[in-house]
């Protein structure tokens, strides 16, 4: 079989400063990787190269495409790697504002994203989206309420609504529960479980909290001052961890 993403030798600096560098991995079908790290470590910046809306200083990020198999996309032209966006990969920012037309109503907003991939038919269009608005438990008679309207989980549900429609083989996370209360964070943490697990998808999750990989990510990497300093599967790192800076993230949270 073949890994889904196979990224190697990663690199990005800004001037003097490293982002994130030596960073590779393979990513299989089905699977979520979960990066975790304090603030500065470079998770983040690792995200926004493996997504597309960083461009790294060295290295290859490469997809398994459906039609020519597996493509570098830092290679790819610019229309190639926006239609790459629109129905293969999926981005989930930790502000839902940044994933979502606030001016557009909720179906809208979903249905925006099967229009960018030929869908033409209205009716079609708006069952699908009072579908997924569904799936994510935004009741149907809200589907023409624009997302200001809605509470912060809602719209982080609406978000995660428009990024699946379109049935992507790859979602990218970014501390999708970061800012909610704890109550709305489990509640869109099993909702995302479940999705994560009836669609088959493949994820990369980045967070700062240990429980959000423990409950969705089957494998873990740990970062540090831009490097991976340990990586393997979610329990075995999070139980047994063998680097320090692990050991202090582990216990820091234990402790709390």
């Amino acid at each position: 079989m073949t890994p889904l993403l196979q990224v190697r030798d990663l690199a990005k600096f800004y001037g003097a400063r490293r982002g994130c560098e030596d960073v590779g991995f393979d990513l299989w079908p089905g699977e979520v990787m979960g990066i975790v790290g304090e603030s500065g470590s470079g998770k983040s910046t690792l995200l926004s190269c493996l997504a597309g809306h960083l461009l790294p200083d060295r290295g290859e990020v490469i997809f398994d495409t459906q039609l020519h198999g597996p493509r570098d996309t830092l290679s790819m032209s610019e229309p190639e790697r926006r239609m790459l966006m629109r129905t293969d990969w999926a981005f989930v920012h930790q502000h839902a504002r940044d994933g979502l037309r606030m001016g557009v109503s909720a179906g809208g907003n979903v249905g925006e994203r099967l229009m960018a991939v030929g869908a033409r038919h209205y009716g079609d269009i708006r069952e699908q989206a009072v579908d997924w608005l569904g799936r994510v438990e935004i009741a149907a008679d809200r589907v023409d309420d624009k997302p200001w309207a809605f509470s912060g989980g809602m719209q982080q549900r609406l978000q995660i609504a428009r990024n699946l429609v379109t049935g992507p083989r790859l979602v990218f996370m970014d501390e999708p529960t970061g800012g909610l209360d704890v109550s709305v964070q489990a509640r869109l943490l099993d909702l995302m479980r479940g999705l994560v697990r009836e669609m088959g998808l493949s994820a990369i999750i980045v967070t700062h909290d240990l429980a959000v990989v423990r409950l969705l990510a089957d494998r873990l990497m740990v970062m540090k001052d831009g490097r991976v300093v340990e990586q393997g599967l979610t329990d075995q790192v999070l139980d047994d961890p063998q680097h320090g800076y692990t050991q202090l993230l582990v216990s820091s949270v234990l402790q709390v």
